[in-house]
């Protein structure tokens, strides 16, 4: 090895970590066998983490992961097919010579596309979006199993299980590694950012458990949506979702109290937001507002920015908000949206024009009984002033979410409201 550096954990993970899906396409495109070729990079990530912060970083890491995981990769075919006596018919399918040559000689085109090859390949449509979140951050993210497993609080091997039926899926349904054509690439984006988009919501707001975020999920896909902007510069939705994300994630450390318990919008301390990731989140969505043809992940990154605008939550621009979300409805249709109108509609027209609003959600199947839409109408009922109904629907709120955090904020709600906020059973109700 010809080390000519050495780098701290911290940044030496982040190399390893943008490394890791170059490395892996560089395998499939050439070998195929996306499980076995995904097994040898973890292989050589692995040596890699234990090697260089002795030896240093090699003049090409890259090619030193690919050399490493290549070797990986033939010693477990041999181990293969000596097992199942078919040595012959797999070595003449794929030349030594082939597999042994380090191909560092890749050019910085093939390592683009074989980048976003990969993350087509994580998001193809025959997985369950489950499945394609687990897949995008074991092979994109190059987070662990276990690592994986405990952001989204589930037992390793029931992630391994699922991380394995999402490879066997691939396997199954023929997928060639290569670039899609350019409508079935547009297509197959929106997946990519779906998940993307997916996973930096889990991280910010936790759907189970005792913390409100999971700030390892959120930045990770803050990470590969930079990477992905990288590999598609003039894609401006691309660059709506980071700007949404920086956008959304600069409240961070305005959103818990020191003992984790939530902090609403409306009394966040805006001081604590982060102004570094506010400007560059406005500076994207600027830029890629510039380019034409707006889409949704654009049209949420510009709310966003109007809530950042405002210096106190009396300052918020609501008539600009819900310009924004009548456009978006229109746009991306969705209960969620709708719900999200109806609180800006109340501000605007009143809470009684807001309750019309959300009256309209009852019905649909895809919203109908989620807490969110209790906990809204609470707020809704509460800006009316009827706190007895508000109460009940934050407590109906309460009982249906996962998560502690809301959980324990919604019935505190549900407490204050009905003036049991100091009694012995307001904690309980938590």
């Amino acid at each position: 090895m010809s080390a000519t550096h050495s780098l701290t954990a911290g940044a030496l993970e982040d190399l390893l970590r943008d490394l890791a899906p170059q490395v892996l396409g560089a395998l499939v495109r050439r070998y195929g066998r996306f499980e076995d070729c995904e097994d040898a990079v973890q292989e050589a990530l692995v040596r890699a983490a234990e090697r260089w912060p002795h030896d240093g970083v090699p003049d090409n890491p890259r090619g030193w992961l690919v050399t490493v995981a290549t070797h990986r990769l033939f010693d477990e075919l041999r181990r293969e097919q000596a097992r199942r006596r078919r040595e012959e018919a797999v070595l003449a399918a794929t030349p030594q010579s082939a597999l042994l040559a380090a191909p560092a000689d890749v050019d910085s085109a093939a390592d683009r596309d074989d980048s976003l090859a990969l993350l087509f390949v994580c998001c193809h449509p025959a997985l369950s979006v489950p499945s394609q979140i687990a897949l995008t951050l074991r092979a994109v993210g190059g987070l662990t199993t276990a690592q994986i497993a405990a952001a989204f609080l589930v037992p390793e091997a029931t992630m391994a299980q699922r991380i394995s039926r999402a490879k066997q899926s691939i396997k199954a349904s023929g997928a060639s590694f290569t670039l899609p054509d350019a409508a079935e690439r547009d297509r197959r984006l929106a997946a990519v950012l779906h998940v993307l988009y997916l996973v930096f919501n889990e991280g910010y707001t936790a759907t189970t458990g005792p913390a409100l975020t999971t700030p390892h999920l959120s930045d990770e896909a803050i990470r590969l949506t930079r990477w992905l902007l990288r590999l598609l510069p003039d894609d401006a939705e691309v660059a709506g979702l980071l700007a949404l994300m920086l956008l959304t994630d600069a409240r961070r450390a305005a959103r818990t109290r020191p003992d984790g318990s939530l902090v609403p919008l409306a009394e966040q301390d805006r001081s604590l937001w982060d102004r570094a990731r506010i400007d560059e989140g406005v500076a994207l969505l600027t830029d890629a507002l510039s380019r034409g043809r707006v889409g949704p992940y654009q049209l949420q990154a510009a709310i966003a920015a109007v809530h950042t605008e405002a210096e106190h939550i009396d300052d918020t621009d609501w008539p600009q908000i819900l310009a924004l979300y009548e456009l978006l409805e229109k746009v991306a249709p969705n209960p969620v949206v709708t719900l999200n109108r109806a609180v800006a509609v109340a501000k605007v027209h009143g809470p009684a024009a807001g309750l019309d609003l959300l009256a309209t959600l009852e019905s649909d199947r895809r919203l109908a009984g989620h807490h969110r839409l209790f906990a809204t109408r609470a707020h809704l009922l509460e800006l009316a002033g009827e706190r007895e109904a508000a109460a009940v629907n934050y407590r109906e709120a309460a009982g249906r979410t996962s998560s502690l955090p809301e959980r324990r904020y919604l019935a505190d709600r549900a407490a204050r409201l009905a003036g049991t906020a100091d009694s012995p059973g307001a904690a309980d109700a938590e």
